[in-house]
Order: C-alpha cells, then structure tokens, then sequence
C-alpha cells in the first residue's frame, strides 16, 4: 500500500500513520545558515504518488521539506548542487541541505525522490514546501520573481505554526532559568535543555548552573566556615571561654551540609519551572540544522525539537593546565565543594577569584595551603586592591609561589587524599622545582560551553581562541533566532546577577515590548577572600585608560573596623578608595577591603 504527497503533506497509511514512538528525524546531515531574516509561499505542491516503496524513506523526506523554507537534496560533487546552493547565498537565504553521497540510505532515499518529484537528478529544491526542481528551473525561477514571491507572502506563519516551542534555552543555570521563567509569563511555550558532562573525577550536579552548585553558593557557605574559625579565635577577647583541643573542624560534616542544601536548590528549581509550565530535560542540547536542536539524554537517547529562538547559556567550565597528570591527579572547583574527604596540604594553581577565594576559606578552616602565580594577582581588577588581599593572605599563613608554572603532576602515594609530587618551571624557564601536596587544585581560568553544541552547523560565530560568543547590546548574535547571555559573552562580566538581570530583560524585550538593556559597567562585584573586596565602577587601571590621568582624582582611605579592635588585630588593614572623573564631577568606582567588604558593596549599590 503505497502514499500519496499532496499540499506538501505526506498522508500515511492508518497503520503508520498511528505507530507509537514515531520520532521527527533531524533535518539535515548537512546544513548552512547565513544570516538575514527568512521570508515565504506559493508555487506547484508535490502531486506524485508513489507505490510500494518505503513509507519511512518518505516520511524522512517529508520531514526534511515540511520543516525547512528552503530545502536542497543535494551531492558533495555535483557542481550544479554547488551552484545552486550559491544562488541561495547570493540572495542571503538561509537554507538546509541533505548531502545524499554522504548520507545513509542516500541511494534509497534518491530513488524515492525521483518517484515523488520525476527529477532524474540532484539538486531538488524546494521552498516554503512547494517543489521547484532542479539547478536550471530553479534559477529560471529565480529570474521570474517567483522565488522571492514565496519567500514573501506567508511562510513565516507557516514556520512559526510548525515550531515545538517558541524559546528553546540551552543551560540550566541562573540566567537561563531567569529567561525561561520569564518568558513563560507573557504565555510561551518553552523548553531548558540542562546537562552536565561529568568532570575527569566524575563529579556531577544538578540543575542551576554553577552558581549554585559549584561556584557562589558552596564558596560563600565554605567562606562563612572560615570566617566562624577566625570569630572563635576573637571571641576570647570578647569574654568567651573554652579549650583550644575540644574545638575542631569537620570537613565531611561542612560539605554533607551544604551539599544538602543545595540538593533542596535543585529540588526548587525543577518544582519552579513546572509551575511556570517550563519544559525541563536533563539532556544535552547541540544545533543539527537552522531552528533544530538535538537534545541527547545520560542514556544517549536522542530527541529532535524546533523552536522560533534560542538561547544559549551554557556558561564555563574550568580549565586544565595541558600537562602530565593533570587530569588524572587534580582537581578543580567542579570537584572542591562536594570532596568528600578533607584535601589536606593543598596547592592552589592560579591567582584568579576563584583561585584565592578557595585558598583563602581552605587556609581559614587550618589546612596548609600554597597558591602557584603565574604572574598578577586578580587580573581585570583593580592591582592596589588585588595586591592588598594577597598581602593580607600571606600575612594569615597562605604561602605564595610566584612566576611558577606547573609541568608535571605525579602520583606518589593513593588515598583520601593521596600523596602528589608537582614540578614546577619559572616563568623564564631558568629554574625548576618539585613540591610534595596531598591535593592539587587548579584555577587557571575557565572555557566557554561553546565549541560542542553545534553552532557551526547554524552559523553562529564564536572568538576562536576563547570560545566566547560576539552579541549585539540586546545579546543577539550574528544569526538572527539566537541569543546568548551570561559568561559565554565576550567581553561582559562574569556574574551570576548580571545573567540573572540579562535574561529577564532580554524575555521582556522579545516577548513583552520592552527596550530596557543590560548594564554591563556598572555592577558591583565582590570577591570573597579572607579581606572580602568589593568593587562597583572601572579599577583604577581602566579609569586612567579611559579618562587620562589629568582627568582623574583619587580619594583613599585606611580604616579599622570596630570589631577588630577589641581582639587587637589587622589595624588599619581595611581599605576604601573612591575614583574620580574631574570632567563630569562624578566618581566612577567605590572600592572596599574589608570583612565584609563584599556584602557592603553588594547591599549598598
């Protein structure tokens, strides 16, 4: 029993047509995108039937045609494909292609297109569902108009009726979910696509990003361990008695603690997306064709949806240093906060936040604790108050190691910790040293989520070297359907606020008529080292950069806050600075050391 194709629908048999677990197929093997807005119809629908031939080859098919404005069956070595596919270039209209020399069933699938269409050669073409035929008629139909008229009368409704969903967001974490939440208020339908690629230790989470499960929260919770350990010690001087041996920190019952409520975290966010009727797959999302996303499960089963947008907001994952035993032997944050054992003597590799930050609370709950620099301290913020911390570090017992690389990672002993020998060069390459640590953690940096999902196959252009997104001041990127937020940006801030505040403001611009846009600049950030630092404005490196230095002022102060007084330490360590533009008589940056230096910056702005 064969089928008939008529209006560019593909009418099955009852039997088939009903057949449970039937799933879209992905719409090209290959694909290009290019970058101006599709228009839409009229023209000849498909008329031929075809008997006794596979019903799946033709609904394959179909799905490629029904799903595509423009669609060309094509072959890697036919010139006319190639030529034809430059017609479509020229006009700048996005299209999809199915290579059939390089597809599965490509001689099958030939055949049944020459049964459906009576062309005896590739390319096919067809736009907005309607036949036009091979390179010849497809250029002759080009020079009549007659393509341009589909592309402009009703085809985008034909395409936005056909979506799965109106945003598709790839990332679970703070910004995504704030997007998701936010466009499902003013009525979309919208899916997150959330997955985590576990770590070379195996380390895995949950949904929210990594904020909340790797990053802000556990550090801030481990930060607030330390600092009761530093409050122990002062609360002598306030009249408190007890005896130095019954006092000890456990780690296993700090991270069972915290990991336990950031599980509730987990638990939330799912809860909150199914109230909002958000759609949430734990799978990985990656780009197969123009509108068309492949969201594949920890099973590896794999699922096709289409959507009108995107966004993406993959975020970071930390990096590795490219040497012997790095992956094998250390760990990163991904790793730290849910360790189950306490790291012991620990080098931290890095003088990045997230470098100092570990340190500093690991340094606080009494481990032995060493950071390897390779150069500056804090780079992008401001060096007076990057210098400041660290001299306060090393005079509360963290070690410093500067101008040092690591080489080589080995393994001396096993354990809970083991035992790890680090070889380390100078950065002249004149000296080498060796170091005996229990654990390695590295904070060199983090990568963008960028170079695995497929933005290749849509067009999406990414920095090379860092993998960061490009994005127009509404987070658009160069393809006009998806947007990107949060740390996969170049050149914005890295903060979990900032992706929150973009997200939402990027779902009311699209969905609500909003104009406002995010403000990159003028965010307050903290860093929550022992000295805590907050900052809101440029550093004081970028201020003379952009201002001169005729035209700024500086007003700085040394303070001790009253609670240090008492227990008589770090006198007049805290440190506040306000940075001027004469020209407009207004301060462009409020800068703080100080035990709670980052709370007061970030409750103040």
């Amino acid at each position: 029993m064969g089928s008939a194709v008529r209006k560019g629908k593909a009418v099955l048999p009852a039997e088939q047509a009903a057949r449970p677990g039937r799933e879209q197929p992905p719409r090209a093997a290959t694909e290009d995108y290019h970058h101006e807005a599709q228009n839409a119809n009229n023209g000849q629908a498909i008329t031929a039937s075809c008997k006794n031939k596979d019903t799946d080859l033709q609904f394959k098919i179909q799905a490629y045609i029904d799903k595509n404005t423009v669609m060309i069956f094509s072959n890697t070595a036919c010139s006319l494909s190639a030529k034809v596919k430059e017609l479509f270039k020229s006009m700048s209209v996005p299209y999809c292609s199915l290579e059939l020399d390089q597809t599965e069933d490509g001689q099958k699938l030939q055949d049944v297109l020459y049964e459906l269409t009576m062309e005896t050669s590739v390319p096919i073409v067809f736009v907005q569902q309607k036949q036009i035929g091979d390179y010849e008629k497809t250029l002759k139909a080009h020079k009549e108009g007659k393509i341009q008229k589909l592309l402009e009368t009703k085809g985008h409704d034909h395409m936005q009726d056909s979506y799965d969903y109106d945003l598709i967001v790839i990332g679970g974490g703070s910004g995504g979910l704030a997007a998701s939440k936010e466009a499902a208020k003013y009525g979309k339908k919208v899916m997150v696509l959330d997955y985590v690629t576990p770590t070379p230790q195996g380390t895995r989470w949950g949904l929210g990003g990594t904020c909340v499960n790797v990053g802000c929260i556990p550090k801030k919770l481990m930060h607030q361990a330390a600092l009761l350990g530093q409050a122990l010690q002062d609360s002598r001087k306030f009249g408190w008695q007890f005896e130095e041996k019954a006092v000890k920190h456990s780690w296993e019952t700090m991270t069972e603690a915290v990991q336990n409520y950031i599980g509730s975290l987990n638990w939330g966010y799912r809860v909150s997306l199914r109230e909002k009727k958000v759609t949430y797959e734990n799978a990985f999302g990656e780009f197969v064709a123009p509108h068309t996303i492949k969201a594949t499960n920890n099973k590896g089963k794999e699922k096709f949806y289409t959507a009108e947008k995107f966004l993406i907001a993959t975020g970071e994952r930390p990096r590795y240093l490219g040497v012997p035993g790095d992956k094998e032997y250390c760990i990163t944050s991904d790793d730290l906060f849910s360790l189950p054992y306490c790291p012991g003597k620990t080098l931290v590799v890095g003088a990045s936040y997230v470098a100092l930050e570990c340190a500093g609370f690991l340094a606080g709950l009494g481990l032995d604790v060493t950071v390897m620099v390779r150069s500056i301290l804090l780079r992008g913020f401001d060096q007076e108050m990057a210098n400041k911390i660290g001299e306060h570090m090393e005079e509360h017992g963290v070690k410093f190691i500067k101008e040092f690389v690591p080489i080589k990672v080995e393994q001396i002993e096993e354990g809970t910790p083991g035992k790890l020998k680090v070889i380390a060069q100078s950065t002249d390459g004149r000296e080498i040293i060796e170091g005996e640590y229990n654990t390695v953690l590295l904070a060199v940096g983090r990568d963008a989520c960028t170079r695995t999902i497929g933005l290749d196959k849509v067009g999406v252009k990414i920095n090379e070297r860092s993998g960061k997104i490009p994005v127009s001041d509404e987070e658009q990127t160069n393809v006009p359907y998806i947007y990107a937020i949060g740390d996969v940006l170049e050149g914005k801030l890295e903060l979990t606020p900032v992706a929150i505040q973009a997200g939402r403001l990027l779902a009311q611009r699209l969905y609500a008529g909003a104009a406002l846009k995010c403000d990159y600049v003028n965010v307050p950030t903290t860093v929550f080292t022992p000295l805590e630092y907050g900052a809101c404005g440029f550093s004081e490196e970028t201020a003379l950069e952009k201002f001169g230095e005729e035209n700024i002022e500086v007003y700085h102060s040394y303070f001790w806050p009253l609670e240090w007084t008492v227990p008589s330490r770090d006198n007049n360590k805290c440190y506040a600075k306000i940075i001027c533009n004469i020209q407009d008589n207004i301060f462009t940056t409020l800068s703080v050391t100080k035990r709670s230096g980052g709370n007061i910056l970030q409750s103040g702005c």
